[in-house]
């Protein structure tokens, strides 16, 4: 009766070497490739958590560094404000002192704007080759006229190099011609522009212009005037910064204004929970990179992509020891952030924020002034956890060679990867090599003695018939 060959299964042993050779191959591969995946895993995640660290890092320098801007400081602990800011705005320092001041407006502080003599070519106007010199304040700017100028290449050279200075010019048709019309940014008397070198051009900024002639355009430049509390003053600028000690005026329009200075209790109020919502934000991200949870038994053995590492645990290290460290000769009644109802959430190294504790705080000890000394400036705790954090982020720092050294890893372990795929691929080969030349042996063995049979049958067949 003929055998069934299954799919697979020896064409000459009916054994099905295919799934032999597959179990061997399996069997010999799988610890390798384990071992590999589990690598490839675990490298992979921490590859991922170095990235997510990273940003985590650079977005608190970003709030650090925003609290900690000179252009808009964030700790200041006075504010003042202005009854009618169409007239004054205003705004104070440390040094300032609660109160209110009478500021009234008389008169801006202006420019010099001046304008060349008349031009009936209008804008291409030729004009002659040489330099032209610009003064204003005892400070000469020159400008190179080259063959074939106009008189708006000229204009656009001026623009081009002297804009940067708060020079500019532009031309102006005037009705009997086109002149060429210089401004300043610079305010205050005697900042009259005086334009020579080039006598088509030439300007008497002290003087007006008139129908033939250049000079200035409606008046010459004028200090601002004003009065504080009745106390007359002049600027040459309409920023004013030395008029009250610490307090900066904005002049903007004729006018009154009451300018009010109080301790700045909400605004610093805003600026710390700022502070301590992205102080937070960054532990979390830690914490959850780092921290060992439970398993479905309740045990602590579920590792993130960075238990135990170093770099992490050394980085918390190092900003929380700047919310205790005191700068060295600081006198200040205030040293540590629980003075400010700020404490440390002992469970996970958070901190929380109590605005009952500050507001007391504050009308207690008056610590208003003093809580942007303790943030701010070079030695400033803002600055300092800069600094701490700043050898884990900058170009080439500890994160990014980390991430480098884990790189590397995907390199060695994509290797080993191809090297086993080939090894298996090698041992399957000959295994299936292998197990063919037994399946055929086995066949001819089959065969031969499938002929012995039938001899034997046959010898006994003839003997019963004789």
């Amino acid at each position: 009766m003929a055998s069934v060959i299954l799919p697979g299964v020896g064409l000459g042993s009916g054994i099905d070497t295919a799934a032999i050779v597959k179990a061997l191959v399996a069997a010999d591969k799988e610890p390798k490739q384990n071992q590999i995946t589990k690598q490839v895993t675990a490298n992979t995640a921490s590859i991922s958590a170095i990235g997510q660290l990273k940003s985590a890092l650079q977005a608190y320098q970003t709030a650090m560094n925003n609290l900690n801007s000179t252009t808009t400081p964030a700790f200041l602990g006075f504010a003042a404000t202005s009854s009618e800011t169409k007239f004054v705005t205003a705004t104070s320092d440390n040094t300032a002192v609660t109160g209110n001041y009478q500021v009234v407006v008389d008169k801006l502080a202006t420019s010099s704007k001046v304008a060349t003599a008349t031009f009936a070519g209008g804008a291409s106007s030729a004009i002659p080759t040489g330099t032209l010199t610009i003064s204003q304040n005892g400070t000469d700017y020159t400008v190179d006229v080259p063959a074939n100028s106009t008189l708006q290449t000229v204009r656009d050279a001026i623009n081009t190099k002297l804009q940067a200075s708060g020079i500019t010019a532009n031309i102006v048709n005037d009705g009997s011609g086109s002149r060429m019309v210089i401004g300043s940014t610079t305010t205050g008397a005697g900042s009259d522009i005086v334009v020579s070198g080039i006598a088509e051009l030439a300007v008497d900024g002290t003087q007006p212009m008139t129908a033939g002639s250049g000079g200035y355009v409606s008046a010459l430049a004028v200090d601002a005037a004003f009065t504080v509390d009745g106390m007359s003053m002049t600027s040459k600028s309409n920023k004013v910064d030395s008029a009250v000690s610490g307090l900066s005026f904005t002049l903007v329009a004729p006018g009154t204004s009451t300018v009010t200075v109080a301790t700045n209790t909400s605004g610093l109020k805003t600026s710390l929970q700022t502070f301590v919502d992205a102080y937070n934000t960054l532990v979390k991200t830690v914490n959850t990179l780092t921290k060992t949870t439970k398993d479905s038994d309740g045990n602590l053995t579920v590792t993130a992509p960075l238990t135990g590492d170093a770099s992490a645990r050394a980085l918390l290290s190092a900003i929380r020891n700047e919310l205790v460290t005191v700068p060295a000769g600081s006198t200040s009644q205030l040293s540590v952030l629980s003075q400010l109802g700020i404490n440390t959430v002992q469970a996970d190294g958070t901190l929380e924020f109590s605005s009952t504790k500050f507001t007391a705080a504050m009308d207690d000890k008056k610590l208003g002034g003093e809580i942007q000394s303790l943030f701010s400036g070079d030695t400033g705790l803002l600055a300092r956890m800069k600094t701490a954090v700043d050898p884990y982020v900058t170009t080439d720092g500890l994160l990014d060679k980390r991430t480098k050294s884990l790189n590397a890893v995907t390199t060695t372990l994509s290797n080993q990867q191809a090297a086993l795929d080939s090894r298996i691929a090698s041992l399957t080969e000959a295994l299936t090599k292998k197990y063919n030349a037994m399946d055929t042996l086995v066949g001819q063995l089959k065969a031969t003695a499938a002929n012995i049979t039938s001899m034997f049958e046959a010898m006994n067949a003839q003997k019963n018939n004789s």
